[in-house]
């Protein structure tokens, strides 16, 4: 029960929810276990289970998921167990933890080079900064949904090409990223730095993660104060999450220049095929490997100023993009600002979403997370 392992929240068929265990197409009812005596890992396991979702459990730390997952694994084939088992096409999945807060980085080299040449091709892709540190920013919680979600258009203020005046109403150019989430278990204290070297103590897991973005809004409200109507609309995050151990890690090439001590480690990334499916059809293939800053690097700068982690705190990687283009992790890259359409089968072509499309980003180990455009309300 327990290879490829991931902990979401579920709910049988006019029943409540409840966390559970997925491993393939079942999923075990954490719950009923620890209500039959089955799971007592770690003190409070009874209570964390019964909860509506998975926050308790990712407050425990990872000593109490350590135990749980070895627990789950001794319960493998036990009769027992099994009579808590559900197909997964028989219970609807809920967003699994709730949200606490929510930011966003921008560490893919390539998409940062290639946005860079977009915005400012006479001059450095680059910014300054950028090798220096991990460049973010802080979203909104109150809208990351869960997969199979609607996204609705969102409307906003855009500068028309051509237009000396700004207009109001729903984006014509509405995007999609495709990112990892990093879920954060154990808190910290307000006041204390998490030294990179400890930082993944407090990760419990990861997640797909789709960062929708409406660039005519972010073009002109952007600057100086960076995203805001543009990013805050819609987020979707898989419904489960795969716990970090889990996943593959490979070396990385060295970062250069080397960065400031505090966001010093032995360079490394997770393995992680990655693909962006729109309308049916995969239109990118791309590598959890093409990050260039990690996620203990983005926790340490995250709260090198003493700001603190919330357990529900999730971190997204920012578009994750290759060197080539069909390694390209979003629309505007894709398509190259609308300049190179997106050519799909049938003959229809795709600069930016339009209402009915579909998109399904899909990770190795990682939980699909699917959206369909609707219509500005």
């Amino acid at each position: 029960m327990t290879a490829g392992l991931s902990y979401g929240v579920f709910s049988p068929r006019g029943e409540r929810p409840r966390p559970g265990a997925r491993a393939g197409d079942r999923v075990l009812d954490l719950a009923a276990l620890a209500r039959d005596g089955l799971l007592d890992a770690f003190v409070g396991a009874a209570d964390a289970f019964a909860a509506p979702a998975l926050d308790r459990f990712m407050a425990a730390g990872s000593a109490a998921w350590e135990a749980t997952g070895e627990q789950l694994a001794t319960l493998a084939g036990d009769a027992r167990a099994e009579r808590h088992s559900h197909a997964v096409e028989d219970v609807s999945a809920a967003l699994p933890f709730t949200v606490a807060d929510y930011a966003d980085f921008y560490a893919s080299l390539d998409h940062a080079t290639n946005l860079g040449r977009l915005f400012r091709p006479a001059g450095e892709p680059l910014l300054p900064n950028w090798r220096h540190l991990p460049v973010g920013y802080h979203g909104r919680a109150g809208t990351v949904v869960v997969s199979g979600t609607d996204v609705v258009r969102p409307s906003g203020q855009y500068l028309a090409a051509g237009d000396d005046a700004p207009s109001f109403g729903p984006s014509r150019r509405l995007d999609i990223e495709l990112e990892l989430g990093f879920v954060i278990g154990t808190p910290s204290r307000l006041g204390e730095p998490v030294p990179v070297e400890r930082a993944l103590d407090h990760v419990f897991g990861v997640v797909l993660l789709n960062d929708w973005s409406a660039r005519d809004l972010q073009a002109w409200e952007y600057q100086p104060l960076g995203p805001f109507l543009g990013k805050s609309f819609a987020t979707s995050i898989g419904a489960w999450v795969t716990p970090l151990p889990a996943l593959q890690r490979v070396a990385a090439p060295r970062q250069e220049p080397e960065p400031l001590p505090y966001l010093r480690e032995p360079p490394w990334a997770l393995d992680i095929g990655l693909e962006v499916e729109l309308n049916g059809a995969v239109v990118a293939r791309s590598n959890a490997r093409h990050l260039y800053w990690t996620p203990a690097q983005m926790i340490a700068h995250l709260t090198a100023n003493g700001a603190s982690l919330r357990s529900g705190d999730l971190l997204g990687s920012g578009t994750i993009s290759g060197p080539d283009r069909d390694q390209r992790g979003s629309l505007i890259e894709l398509s190259w600002n609308g300049a190179e359409p997106i050519e799909l089968p049938g003959g229809s072509t795709r600069t930016f979403l339009e209402d009915g499309d579909t998109v399904v980003l899909r990770g190795a180990a990682l939980a699909e997370v699917a959206g369909r455009i609707v219509p500005a309300r």
